[in-house]
């Protein structure tokens, strides 16, 4: 099918087939059931994690392959076409948010201690970020960590946390220092049955219902100094760091949906027959789809675009704002137009189609919302 790889080389293709090929058997076939159970089974992470897929990015020293960003690149958008917007998102927020502060940040203990058994799969990590009043605007937590002697005494909540409920440990943003600003933001590593620290309800989603999403809360929760991650009031700029990625990787997994959907359709709109013919023989349906994969294919280079420019090392936040934004709002219409190509079967919760549909919702929410993309794409044009 029409695919300009441009950023991917023949290597990162083999790997692409490796991955598709467990997608395909380990993961597509119980989609269903995972959905419907709201949970996909913890022993993902591990056989994840003995794969060698969430230490792509990772050194070697804590279990990793240190294969690079474009390895988990391919990763994210096979993930796309695994017929569950959760399990992809509750599977990526492992490698793509919550270990990265630990692998950037964290002392050589530190990472012997959370990031080793995390990309082993052996325990499941999140991170903590957005609250019920602040989300994108960092700078606006309200979680406070109050230094007492050899300890952090943690008090707040944070909403919306993936992998929330069944995380071994949170990593988790946190004012020291309140009158400061994004100055007093820090970084801290909380884990689970530290007194204080609770769990509040699984939260229940339009879509993505396979990946778990919770409340937090801490009163009093008492943490030791050690999980300090970096230094104290650098927590902003480690956020900001971490939400590049976070952003290309919501991007990335909207071009995987996007190629899934079209596939889909392709083959439904040459099969299914309506006044004598299929419905690929009407003009208004071919057009249809020649606009919907030429979007895709937008949606795909510039997201390669940012990737390319990322993964050189250069500065390219206006450019994975423009990518996330862009790729998430047309995997929303293309979805919305393939459910439409379905007539009465779209809305039926037996076609995957309906499901793409509400999973493709969140892309231009989470990570940042679209507005707020447009608000940093507006900043680096000096607006």
């Amino acid at each position: 099918m029409l695919h300009g790889h441009g950023v991917f080389l023949e290597e990162h293709e083999a790997f692409r087939r490796t991955v598709r090929a467990v997608v395909d058997k380990e993961l597509r076939p119980f989609a269903n059931a995972w959905e419907e159970r709201e949970e996909f089974p913890r022993e993902l992470f591990r056989r994840f994690g003995e794969l060698g897929f969430l230490g792509l990015k990772y050194p070697e020293a804590q279990g990793g392959t240190a294969a690079g960003e474009l390895y988990e690149a391919v990763l994210l958008e096979e993930l796309g076409r695994c017929g569950s917007g959760g399990v992809a998102a509750g599977l990526g927020a492992q490698f793509t948010i919550a270990t990265g502060p630990l692998h950037l940040f964290g002392t050589e203990a530190q990472k012997q201690r959370w990031l080793a058994p995390a990309i082993q799969g052996e325990k499941i990590g999140a991170l903590g970020i957005t609250e019920p009043d602040a989300g994108s605007d960092v700078a606006g937590l309200r979680t406070t960590a109050r230094r007492e002697g050899d300890h952090y005494v943690v008090n707040g909540s944070k909403t919306y946390i993936t992998n929330g409920v069944r995380a071994d440990f949170v990593v988790l943003a946190v004012k020291t220092d309140p009158e400061r600003g994004h100055k007093g933001l820090s970084m801290l590593v909380v884990e689970r049955g530290m007194p204080g620290f609770g769990v509040g309800r699984k939260l229940q989603k339009v879509g993505w219902r396979a990946s778990d999403t919770a409340e937090l809360f801490f009163e009093d929760c008492r943490v030791p100094a050690e999980n300090l991650l970096g230094v104290e009031g650098q927590g902003f700029s480690q956020i900001m760091g971490n939400f590049q990625w976070e952003r290309l990787s919501l991007a990335l997994g909207a071009v995987g949906a996007m190629d899934d959907m079209l596939e889909t359709v392709l083959a439904h709109v040459k099969e299914r027959r309506a006044f004598g013919q299929t419905l690929g023989q009407f003009q208004v349906i071919r057009h249809k789809l020649a606009e919907l994969y030429t979007a895709r294919e937008s949606a795909r280079q510039l997201t390669y675009h940012a990737l390319r420019l990322h993964v050189a090392g250069e500065y390219a936040v206006a450019q994975t704002s423009m990518a996330k934004k862009v790729a998430t709002e047309t995997c929303c219409r293309v979805a919305d137009e393939c459910l439409q190509l379905h007539g009465g079967a779209g809305y039926m919760m037996e076609y995957d189609i309906q499901r793409h549909w509400r999973d493709a919702r969140l892309g231009p929410i989470g990570g940042g919302t679209s507005e707020v993309m447009n608000e940093i794409i507006a900043k680096q044009l000096g607006l």
